[in-house]
């Protein structure tokens, strides 16, 4: 069986599929421009890829592919109709890089509190000024509401419970009990619910995927409806938000954002990129790196090898997010 990686892979994982007789090919400097004619030279049955885009042009290059496995949750840079209407699965590896993601909410949660970046620029720009960054309010007691308790929300949850900060969370699918191990008051995910809500809180992190309910969600109604001051974090996706929206509450409403992800981000790994919303005090950001811990991205190398595993010993692939999706559907 042929795989090929379009992206950094752990090499113990490339070893590890090569352990199950697989013919593995690493290029992970491909984009959706070479990515064609990558496919065509090596004609894979299995495609692994991090953020690498697949649109349908790609797909439909490659006779040979059986599966295209997403080294990670969020699954929205794989045009999945076009893979299903080529019967073709996609899957992906939930979970696996929940911590991480966490880990990087609660530090931008902290950068905003503490100004931490700004901090650092002026001290290494040789001015001291004690006096402006002794200004902060402190997390303990403060209001959180994590909209989306998947694995990742609920490793947000965790960690805030631990800095003495009240949560809420707007869910779909929990249990109240489930919800009481992680010491979370539960509320209803619908847009009303979640502008009543909005009001009543200091923090709002954003843990859902993008998709046809959710693209836009934080517009300048949601903005709006927050507290003035409080602080927005979005590390899920930046089809999520109204950007221009953001900037004119963060200017004008005192809100401050810290942002892992956003709208049109680049495709490439590396190069000149103009971002608005980067250049606005009061937003901190970072390169969509939420996954990008050596202990996150080992165990998405273990869920790879072992769905690849899966799918030798049974033909069928498992964490299949494509099965519902026709051609027709919007991705």
């Amino acid at each position: 069986m042929r795989i090929l990686i379009a992206d950094k892979f752990e090499e113990q994982g490339v070893e590890a599929l090569g352990a199950l007789g697989c013919e593995v090919v690493v290029e992970p400097e491909l984009g959706p421009e070479t990515l064609p004619a990558a496919l065509d030279r090596v004609k894979p049955e299995i495609l692994v890829v991090r953020s690498t885009k697949v649109p349908a042009s790609v797909i439909e290059s490659c006779d040979t592919l059986r599966g295209i496995i997403r080294a990670g949750s969020g699954y929205d840079n794989i045009d999945g109709p076009a893979a299903r209407a080529r019967g073709v699965d996609v899957c992906n590896c939930p979970g696996m890089n929940a911590v991480a993601v966490a880990e990087l909410t609660i530090g931008h949660l902290l950068n905003l509190d503490r100004r931490l970046p700004a901090q650092d620029a002026e001290l290494k720009s040789g001015h001291w000024n004690k006096k402006e960054y002794s200004k902060a309010r402190g997390l303990k007691g403060l209001r959180m509401l994590v909209i989306g308790l998947g694995s990742i929300g609920r490793e947000v949850a965790l960690r805030a419970r631990a800095f003495g900060i009240e949560t809420i969370a707007a869910v779909r699918h929990t249990t109240p009990e489930r919800a009481g191990e992680l010491g979370v008051t539960l509320i209803e995910s619908d847009r009303d619910s979640l502008l009543k809500a909005l009001p009543t809180v200091d923090i709002v992190s954003v843990h859902v995927p993008a998709n046809d309910q959710t693209k836009g969600m934080c517009d300048s109604e949601f903005f709006s409806a927050m507290k003035p001051g409080s602080y927005f974090i979005n590390t899920s996706r930046g089809a999520l938000v109204d950007e221009p929206a953001l900037i004119e509450a963060v200017k004008n409403r005192g809100i401050r954002a810290g942002l892992d992800v956003y709208q049109n981000q680049p495709a490439f790994k590396e190069g000149d990129w103009d971002c608005e919303v980067a250049k606005v005090d009061g937003v901190v950001c970072s390169h969509h790196v939420g996954a990008s811990t050596d202990q996150a991205q080992q165990a998405v190398a273990d869920e790879v090898v072992r769905l690849v595993r899966v799918f030798q010993d049974t033909g069928r692939f498992e964490n299949v997010v494509n099965a519902g999706q026709s051609a027709t559907a919007d991705v």
